[in-house]
């Protein structure tokens, strides 16, 4: 493991700086437990207040965040209403407890996407990223080959291969995507234990050869459509500071 040859000092960062970044988004999934079918909770309607709590929080972001992750961030929330809209409530792949797309959802890509960058743009990761995206490449194979094992999670199984192998020809995006797998499994985990959403028995409840967990454990593979289409509206919107960086990158080699 390429983790024994980082510094101690490095380590210490580089854990220091996923607390800070991710630290209290993993801490927030347990508020979903008021969002979910708890008997103490399922009477009534604590949507609203988790609603209220991730726009405070996707505020507080945008305004510390750069021009540039700004974009982005409002890329996520608007692609993630779309896209949780025609998968969730159009195709049916996936259910929400009240049968509608909560609002914590949405603004919840645009957060999740804003500190995974973050983690992803630190220099103590960026100088470390081969390690770290290899600790992550384990944790991910260990959870969908358990998956598989223990709960028959073809879906999520072949979801994670995908994942890797379209990474695997695209070594300047896995550590973005390692790390936002890492997050998005922690997040499914949460929200599917406490009732707040369900995935089917098999793919999409339509594909009967592929049984899935609830979760698959590959779903963030529809994360990094959302994130492919928010980083393909920013260029488009930037053609020629994009065709500049291109024509540098060209010089550059």
């Amino acid at each position: 493991m390429q983790i024994k040859q980082v510094s101690k000092k490095d380590l210490i960062n580089i854990i220091t700086v996923f607390l800070r970044e991710a630290g209290l988004f993993i801490a927030a999934v347990f508020i979903l437990y008021f969002d979910g079918t708890s008997v103490g909770f399922k009477e009534y309607n604590l949507q609203f207040i988790l609603n209220v709590i991730m726009i405070i929080a996707f505020v507080a972001m945008i305004y510390r965040a750069t021009p540039k992750v700004k974009e982005l961030m409002f890329y996520g929330v608007i692609l993630g209403f779309l896209g949780e809209y025609f998968f969730s409530v159009y195709l049916n792949m996936y259910t929400y407890r009240l049968s509608n797309v909560p609002l914590y959802v949405p603004f919840g890509h645009g957060v999740l996407y804003a500190r995974v960058l973050r983690f992803s743009k630190a220099s103590v990761v960026k100088k470390n990223h081969k390690t770290v995206e290899q600790f992550f490449s384990v944790l991910i194979s260990l959870l969908a080959i358990t998956y598989l094992v223990f709960f028959n999670d073809v879906f999520g199984f072949v979801m994670t291969g995908l994942v890797f192998l379209i990474l695997w020809k695209r070594p300047k995006d896995r550590l973005f995507f390692f790390s936002m797998y890492f997050l998005v499994a922690i997040l499914e985990i949460g929200g599917t234990a406490f009732g707040c959403w369900k995935w089917p028995d098999t793919a999409f409840g339509v594909i009967d050869f592929l049984p899935s967990n609830n979760p698959p454990s590959g779903i963030s593979l529809f994360y990094f459509l959302l994130d492919v289409g928010c980083f393909v509206l920013y260029t488009q919107r930037h053609k020629l500071a994009w065709k500049r960086l291109k024509n540098i990158r060209k010089i550059q080699m």
